[in-house]
């Protein structure tokens, strides 16, 4: 990638080993054709979406094992796409999206790094309506709720795009705007519960991590 230092490392999620290119540390910024600026985020922000987060590796994990046969399902604020590559490998029906204008690029990177068909991609802000999106059976993310208005924003945005049967699968690393959103999603009709678990080999019970689950029959 020019203008960037990246390097590829192996994950294993499941019983499959992923190989992942990612930026070196959160400095990395080259933005040369100004798409930082037309996209709104900083150059503190810029880089975010392109490192292997804890909670992205939570949410792969669960995809791992999670039921998907016949499901089409939509990964927000995919960033690197972690769980939409594993998704990818397991041939579910998957969509992934990111606002960031690299993204993209990364996902494609990786989807051919690990021999894959390119995963889908759409450019997507959560409080911009998109009727061309479509809906979904299950809708995933990873720490996605980490700004207060976040929770409002993905829950609205839920209305539009999650079927009238569906599920929602959020790894969450306890920034503390997930209550809101659950309230936010039992009044659309969801059940919820939460599992923990480690967000990293030295995290201890009770486990930092959350697996938050929405469901809707």
């Amino acid at each position: 990638m020019p203008g960037y230092d990246t390097h590829t490392r192996t994950l294993r999620f499941g019983e499959q080993d992923l190989r992942v290119r990612s930026l070196v540390d959160v400095q990395q910024y080259a933005d040369p054709d100004g798409h930082a600026e037309r996209a709104g985020i900083s150059s503190a922000q810029w880089s975010l979406f392109g490192h292997v987060w804890p909670a992205g590796q939570l949410l792969a994990q669960a995809m791992a094992i999670e039921q998907v046969a016949g499901k089409r399902i939509l990964e927000l604020g995919c960033g690197l796409g972690l769980a939409s590559l594993v998704l990818r490998q397991r041939g579910a029906d998957i969509t992934a999206s990111d606002h960031h204008p690299l993204a993209e690029v990364f996902l494609a990177y990786n989807a051919a790094l690990n021999d894959l068909q390119s995963v889908p991609f759409r450019t997507l802000q959560w409080d911009t309506p998109n009727p061309t999106l479509g809906d979904f059976d299950l809708i995933i993310g990873s720490d996605i709720l980490y700004e207060r208005d976040h929770a409002r924003q993905v829950a609205d945005l839920l209305t539009r795009h999650a079927r009238a049967s569906s599920q929602v699968l959020i790894a969450d690393p306890g920034r503390g705007n997930s209550a809101g959103f659950t309230r936010a999603l039992k009044a659309q009709g969801f059940a919820s519960s939460e599992t923990r678990d480690r967000l990293d080999p030295d995290d201890i019970p009770p486990f930092r991590g959350r697996l938050l689950r929405y469901r809707r029959d």
